[in-house]
């Protein structure tokens, strides 16, 4: 079993150093969340999840979720595990207060999401999908509705699912075929089937609340007809207790690549009671709160499996020996420790490198987030809004993908070891490879980047972000000179292939979409460079307070500037070739 450290100084470094968004701190209700709280939350999370999250892990793996008699069981221990989580009050750390919440922003929450997915993603979704069935909810539903799920939801007594894909439709949910008839009580009847639903049944809660998308029936067809509905897996009481079973019942649960220990399930609702959230027909809007949330949190779980294969690749290179490196330092002529070698070297660094730096645009992210939600000034909320909705798309697909070239690299590292189930580690590379194909796979949030979020009805808001960065560098600081110049033949390269792209979703779409995927890496790169950028001005204002961790910082740095910035000259040269030769081809 793989070992965990949760990366809690880092973590710290961040909240203590980076904290710097003026608007941000202009949030009244954060401004008791001081050091001293967060480093006693992120202490006891670390506790958690190391000791009691991180077995769970393999016990997942090995014992899946099993549907037995129309129940889903899940795995052994994590039933007593998730009842300790919710007792700790971990599923409530970012929730309203007003229903029973604590409050947290996410500049402290997403610490933890990190942290539980590095230690047991398939244990993760369980609550993961609450939360965001918790934001839906609260901000989409009425009082009545929220007085009635939310604290109990808060509690983790009752968890939550969002019930988008049918068989018919994935991505294109304007075809969906579950239909919602309307009764005289003003209820829904609500019957369809649902497939690939995350933590869809299990036996961990006493209740499962479904936000299902579903067309009534005198609705129109394709996207504007799809209306929002919570449908619960027991009816709830006027007075707030646990009533019959609804319609609601799984019909299967799929085995899985990874993640085994997830319960993903096809669901059949027949006739079952739900209740509209929202406006009739805009339904789809309301659970982009949920998705839009959840593909950030699908960005960290890569990050989390990232940081968890990189410890332990650290690890085995120190203690491995292998090969004669070209600066020998074994002894009689023997071995040396692989870590010696420069190959595998390139390989730590890179992953070091993009875990922290990512790390970092996380927690620039998380503040922007707090500020679309929460700031006063409405101006203020919406071009931070404009930053969440351009870098979400972002965050979720590389960052996912970054995880899939992380565990492979630890794989590799390990060798044949790396390849058997007894070190684990093959393990985190099934676990993370569905996170570039749920939530929108990353071609299509590469092509929503593009032909949605880099232009908006509020403007050019890449162009906005270019000159948010420029105007950022800091060229009074000689030591940051060279990181800075290397940075800004990037962001000029961005520019320009900002500008083709703006071009070609005018006049050559297919160009557009050829490219969509190199362009969002190039802006993920540039984003990263820009987070490593505030990261090493921090490094060395404060060298001498700490030498030996801002020097790591400045060093690791050093290796993404030169090593992992320039990936962004391939891709521009591969994706501005076009796509002619890609679609005139003809396949057998």
């Amino acid at each position: 079993m793989p070992n965990y450290t949760a990366p809690v100084e880092d973590m710290m470094f961040l909240f203590d150093k980076l904290r710097n968004n003026k608007h941000y701190n202009e949030i009244e209700k954060y401004k008791e969340v001081n050091s001293e709280l967060v480093k006693n939350i992120l202490e006891e999370a670390a506790k958690i999840n190391q000791n009691l999250i991180l077995p769970l892990a393999k016990t997942g793996d090995e014992n899946p979720t099993v549907l037995e008699n129309g129940v889903v069981r899940t795995p052994p221990g994590y039933k007593e595990a998730y009842k300790k989580f919710i007792e700790g009050g971990w599923t409530s750390l970012s929730c309203d207060p007003k229903y029973g919440g604590q409050g947290m922003p996410r500049t402290v929450s997403a610490f933890f999401d990190e942290m539980i997915s590095s230690s047991s993603l398939a244990f993760k979704l369980y609550s993961e999908l609450t939360l965001g069935a918790y934001n839906c909810i609260h901000y989409h539903a009425t009082d009545e509705i929220k007085d009635k799920y939310l604290p109990k939801m808060v509690e983790g007594k009752w968890s939550g699912t969002m019930c988008l894909t049918e068989p018919v439709c994935g991505t294109d949910l304007g075809l969906l075929k579950t239909k919602a008839t309307e009764q005289p009580d003003g209820t829904f009847k609500i019957t369809g089937q649902k497939i690939f639903i995350t933590s869809g049944d299990h036996d961990l809660t006493e209740n499962i609340v479904h936000l299902v998308i579903a067309r009534a029936s005198d609705s129109p067809p394709g996207t504007k007809g799809i209306s929002l509905f919570l449908v619960p897996k027991f009816i709830v009481k006027d007075d707030g207790t646990i009533g019959s079973r609804n319609g609601v019942s799984t019909g299967s649960i799929e085995t899985k690549m990874g993640i085994k220990g997830s319960a993903t399930c096809v669901l059949n609702f027949d006739e079952a009671s739900g209740y509209m959230i929202g406006p009739k027909n805009k339904g789809l809007s309301q659970m982009f709160t949920m998705m839009n949330l959840e593909r950030i949190v699908v960005g960290i779980q890569g990050l989390g499996l990232s940081e968890i294969a990189y410890q332990n690749s650290l690890n085995y290179a120190k203690e491995r020996k292998q090969g004669k490196s070209n600066n020998n330092k074994s002894q009689n002529g023997g071995a040396d420790l692989i870590i010696e070698h420069a190959d595998i070297r390139k390989s730590l660094l890179n992953m070091k490198s993009i875990i922290e730096g990512e790390r970092a645009l996380c927690f620039w992210l998380s503040q922007q987030t707090e500020v679309s939600l929460n700031h006063s000034d409405p101006k203020i909320k919406e071009e931070a809004s404009d930053l969440v909705s351009l870098m979400t798309p972002v965050v979720k697909s590389l960052f996912s993908d970054m995880g899939m070239e992380i565990t492979s690299d630890a794989m590799q590292i390990y060798g044949g070891y790396g390849y058997t189930k007894d070190q684990g580690i093959e393990q985190l590379y099934r676990d993370n490879r569905i996170t570039p194909i749920y939530e929108g796979t990353n071609s299509v949030q590469a092509i929503d980047l593009v032909f949605r979020k880099l232009v908006n009805k509020n403007g050019d808001v890449i162009n906005n972000y270019i000159k948010m960065i420029k105007g950022d560098l800091n060229d009074n600081n000689d030591n940051l000179k060279p990181f800075i110049e290397k940075l800004k033949i990037y962001i000029e390269k961005l520019n320009i292939f900002s500008n083709w792209m703006k071009e070609k979703i005018k006049n050559s779409k297919d160009d557009a979409n050829a490219a969509s995927n190199d362009y969002l890496r190039v802006l993920g790169y540039v984003a990263i460079g820009y987070s490593w950028l505030k990261v090493l001005e921090v490094s060395y204002e404060d060298y001498s307070n700490n030498k030996d961790f801002y020097e790591d910082k400045i060093q690791t740095a050093n290796f993404f500037f030169n090593r992992v910035l320039p990936r962004v000259e391939s891709h521009y040269l591969s994706a501005t070739t076009g796509s002619k030769y890609i679609m005139d081809f003809k396949f057998n």
